[in-house]
């Protein structure tokens, strides 16, 4: 489509350009000719430096075969009711109205061009931002609690979908919850958001696709919208690590101040002891069986051997020693353990089962100490489960590349979740005539050996204790 300008002002100039930036699917207009009065008129130098025609006197169009379309900018009725007149039939005409129609539908396409691509760009800042350079957990949250966005990152924390995830309420997803947390121990960095329009900070205890308790420290920044708080963006930090170092520190700094006052007290209580319990023996001989003090001599001498029996077992915490360290076969050891555990399970109607993986990391422990932590294991599980029960042992490697796990199962009564936190504990016990330093010492040697040991329990169902060992190369094992 060839186009005559009548009016080389600046319209004129910027219908040039447009027609010649942009590209049309239907028609190709191209501009051919301009007249204008004024020889300095922007659209018209801008055209006499094209080549095209230019003319003072728009009548010059009338005898032009060539020209499809006359775009009147000058504003003036006048000159367009002139050219109506003038113009062949098969010849078009726009008055500058109409061209102005054209023009903003033209300016409104390209802003409406212009922001779909700033909407593109800022799209795909957010979602670098979001995945890419923010490693933590996110969640966009409103105000009711609802999730409107999510990172990759959290989604493979919980193992989720985004379909699964947008959409509901946040406690229900991170915590499993029917409402929103509450409370001291439990603040909602949403609502303190909220409620004070500032950036928010607590920690909680999430629960990730195991059930499994996860530590993260939460951050909260509102987000605001015409002067009102429509949302957050929550980050959460997983800070589990953090928080199982600082427990085993504090548990290393127990063991060690416990260890050296047991030390001290063992010394110092076990020669009155022996006073005590041969002094009974004694009296006891020159009794007559049948007299009632002999059997209270009896009392005397059985606690005196029970206390003496806890003072052995503080020596040996006491005595905790850097393990001797030799490569060993960890199945042979537990095998051992085993064997000398099957008598006591068997009284107790017990069963004791195991399943040792032929493909194990070789290890290098101290046996006497391994073994002396999976005894106390296994026993610890003989006294906990009923009769008919059953205790299952296995090794196998581990998640974590290079370590080994040992795991000791029973079906016995569980252990609550307040005692499970301090079953490590020196001197905490949950037996009637325990001492409580079994699985104290127990710890302690796991630790000394650059393991770690877990334990979790479902009250009801029972125990399961995960030791977790270094070892070195991947090693095949005939059956």
């Amino acid at each position: 489509m060839n186009i005559a300008v009548v009016g080389g002002g600046r319209r004129c100039k910027d219908l040039m350009d447009v027609i010649q930036r942009h590209s049309f699917q239907e028609i190709h207009p191209k501009i051919v000719a301009v007249a204008d009065i004024r020889p300095d008129a922007p659209g018209l130098v801008a055209a006499m430096e094209k080549g095209l025609f230019i003319t003072n006197s728009y009548d010059d169009f009338f005898d032009r075969d060539d020209i499809d379309l006359i775009v009147e900018l000058t504003g003036s009725m006048d000159i367009y009711n002139d050219i109506l007149a003038k113009k062949r039939k098969d010849v078009r005409a726009i008055s500058t109205t109409t061209a102005e129609l054209f023009w903003e539908i033209a300016r409104v396409s390209t802003m409406q061009k212009k922001t779909h691509q700033e909407l593109q760009e800022a799209r795909a800042l957010y979602h670098v931002a979001l995945n890419d350079l923010i490693q933590e957990e996110v969640l966009v949250i409103d105000h009711r609690f609802r999730i409107i966005d999510t990172n990759d990152a959290f989604l493979e924390k919980f193992g989720l979908t985004r379909d699964q995830v947008i959409g509901q309420f946040c406690y229900r997803i991170t915590h499993h919850l029917e409402n929103p947390c509450s409370g001291e121990n439990h603040p909602c960095p949403l609502i303190q958001t909220l409620e004070s329009e500032k950036p928010s900070q607590t920690t909680h205890i999430h629960l990730d696709r195991d059930g499994r308790k996860i530590y993260y420290s939460i951050s909260t920044y509102p987000l605001i919208e015409q002067g009102d708080v429509i949302g957050a963006v929550e980050i959460s930090r997983d800070i589990t690590k953090d928080i199982n170092v600082q427990k085993v520190m504090m548990q290393q700094e127990k063991l060690a101040s416990v260890g050296r006052l047991s030390a001290g007290v063992a010394h110092e209580i076990n020669n009155p002891l022996t006073t005590i319990l041969t002094t009974a023996m004694l009296i006891q001989e020159d009794l007559d069986p049948n007299d009632p003090t002999y059997d209270e001599m009896s009392v005397i001498a059985n606690e005196a051997l029970r206390c003496r029996k806890i003072v052995t077992n503080l020596l040996n915490f006491a005595r905790q020693t850097q393990p001797d360290k030799k490569n060993d076969n960890l199945n042979e050891i537990i095998e051992t353990c085993i064997s000398l555990t099957q008598k006591q399970a068997a009284f107790k109607d017990v069963s004791v089962v195991y399943d040792l993986s032929d493909n194990l990391p070789r290890t290098l422990v101290d046996k006497g100490q391994i073994e002396q932590a999976m005894i106390n294991l296994i026993i610890n599980a003989v006294e906990a489960t009923p009769a008919g029960g059953s205790i299952h042992v296995s090794t196998q490697p581990s998640d974590r590349q290079g370590f080994v796990d040992i795991v000791v199962s029973d079906t016995g009564e569980g252990i609550t979740e307040n005692q499970i936190n301090k079953i490590f504990d020196p001197f905490f016990t949950t037996k009637d005539n325990g001492t409580g330093l079994g699985l104290a010492i127990t710890h302690g040697i796991i630790e000394q050996h650059g393991g770690t040991i877990e334990a979790t329990s479902n009250v009801g169902e029972g125990t399961t204790f995960t030791i977790t060992l270094p070892g070195e190369k991947i090693t095949n094992h005939a059956p």
